[in-house]
Parts: structure tokens; C-alpha cells; sequence
């Protein structure tokens, strides 16, 4: 059955592959791009390597929060339901970068822009019979978090601040499964692998698996009929494993909820 999928930070790497793989199979793809001309480009790539025509673009850049607020509003209006939500877009950033908005860039691409295109858009996703949500974390998700230090303020490097903005994303997928009502919307993260994409070059050096490895993972979360209850797990290799210990805290959960919910309440 064919569902509409959006996917954010889909005009290269793990996101482009996902959306090919997945406009393969049939589905309407929608894909998020940081510019206009790169999601142009991407939809007719796309389009051309899949023969499938139900390709389209929303571009918004996710450093800051009032262009989310503008797609989540094209959204709404351009279509009439999103059954699946890849959260994915990611950057790593080797030394701090503050934005023009004051929150560190890491942090607010990787972890608070999701979270805020995700609250937004729940209404939406309720007239799916079945969402899902699929938030993309990794297994280097860091195994503690100190709230003084949340976007590098204390101290700053490059991996610690990427760990930690993928143990937000744990974090967050939990507390919102606890939120939402399976039935209607289910959330779950995922570790895609470790895959050759310019992110992972730029911290770690060229290394691991073909886009195709992750967009697979993806899929999975995204098709299989199996999983239409599962909710508030995380994945890696097709399969539920545990998460690092804090990421269950539920006071850590609902400190971060409370965190990023002030945030949202200044930036937008």
C-alpha cells in the first residue's frame, strides 16, 4: 500500500538514498531540502532513476525554527496526509558554531528543528490511519547528559556535541511514544549504521557502509506491516536493541521535553 513519506535532509547521503529506495516501492516522497535548487535537482534525479512521478519538494532550513513554521504550513496545505515522518537531516560540526538564533548548530539541526517539526505537525499526522515516526539517532548516542553543558557552553567538541544531540533525539522519541496514543502514531529511533556519507567523513574519516545499508534500515521501520504497534524502541540492523542507560531516565526525558518546549516558546 502506498503511503506518503516525508523525509528531511533528503538531497544527499542516507536521506537521498532512502527516498530513491522508497520511491522505488511505489510510495509518494516527499523530500525536505535546504534550498530550492537542491531539491529541484533531487526530484528529478529521483524521478528519472525510479520512473515514479509522485516526487515533490519542501525546502525550509533547519538552523532556523520560522521556516519550520512555514513548511509545517505548505505541508498542511499541499497535501492531505504524511504517513511517515523520517526525521534524518544531520550535521556534525568540529568546532561551535553559534547560530544567529543563539542555539548551537548541532544541537538545533539534528535534535531541536525535528522536535519542533514533529509537535507541529501531530495534527497532520493523525489523518494518516497509521503514522509512524522515525527518528534517526545513532550508536554513538552519548551515554550521559549534562543540562549546563547542552549545547557546548561549558566546553565544546565536535563528537561529544553530536553524541549528545542524538541521545536528544532517543530521548525525545521515548517521551513523545509515552505522549501519543499507538494506535494512531507510532515513534521509534533508529542507528542506520555506519555509513560512508560526508557527515560521517567530515568527524570520523571515510569509513563503513553504502547509503543503501541505511536506507534499507529505514524502509523497514517505514513498510513493515509487523511493526504497526511498536513504539518508543530503538533500532539497529532490522531489530529492537536497548539504548544507553539514561536515555529511559523519564526525568532526563521530561527535562529535555521542558527544555526544548521554552526554546520553541522564544525562538518562533
Amino acid at each position: 500500500m502506498s503511503k506518503t513519506i516525508l523525509i528531511t535532509g533528503a538531497t544527499d547521503g542516507i536521506g537521498k538514498a532512502t527516498a530513491g529506495l522508497l520511491a522505488s516501492a511505489g510510495h509518494e516522497i516527499i523530500i525536505h531540502a535546504r534550498t530550492k535548487e537542491q531539491g529541484e535537482k533531487t526530484v528529478r534525479e529521483i524521478q528519472q532513476k525510479t520512473n515514479n512521478t509522485a516526487i515533490t519538494f519542501v525546502a525550509a532550513d533547519f538552523t532556523e525554527l520560522v521556516h519550520i513554521s512555514t513548511l509545517v504550513k505548505t505541508l498542511t496545505k499541499q497535501f492531505k496526509k504524511i504517513d511517515v515522518l523520517i526525521n534524518n537531516a544531520g550535521v556534525y560540526r568540529e568546532e561551535r558554531n553559534v547560530l544567529k538564533n543563539g542555539l548551537e548548530e548541532n544541537f538545533m539541526v539534528n535534535y531541536l528543528a525535528h522536535f519542533y517539526l514533529t509537535t507541529e505537525l501531530l495534527p497532520f499526522l493523525e489523518k494518516s490511519q497509521q503514522a509512524r515516526i522515525i527518528n534517526v539517532s545513532s550508536m554513538i548516542h552519548a551515554s550521559e547528559i549534562d543540562f549546563e553543558n547542552l549545547q557546548g557552553e561549558k566546553w565544546y567538541d565536535g563528537s561529544d556535541a553530536y553524541s549528545r544531540s542524538k541521545l536528544c533525539n532517543v530521548l525525545f522519541t521515548y517521551k513523545l511514544a509515552g505522549n501519543l496514543n499507538k494506535n494512531q502514531i507510532t515513534v521509534n529511533a533508529v542507528h542506520p549504521g555506519v555509513i560512508n556519507t560526508k557527515l560521517l567523513i567530515a568527524g570520523w574519516g571515510p569509513m563503513g557502509e553504502d547509503t543503501r545499508f541505511a536506507a534499507e534500515r529505514f524502509a523497514f521501520l517505514a513498510e513493515n506491516r509487523a511493526l504497526k504497534d511498536t513504539t518508543g524502541k530503538y533500532f539497529s540492523n532490522n531489530r529492537e536493541i536497548s539504548s544507553s542507560q539514561i536515555s529511559y531516565n523519564k526525568e532526563v526525558q521530561n527535562k529535555l521535553w521542558d527544555i526544548s518546549t521554552e526554546l520553541v516558546k522564544k525562538l518562533v
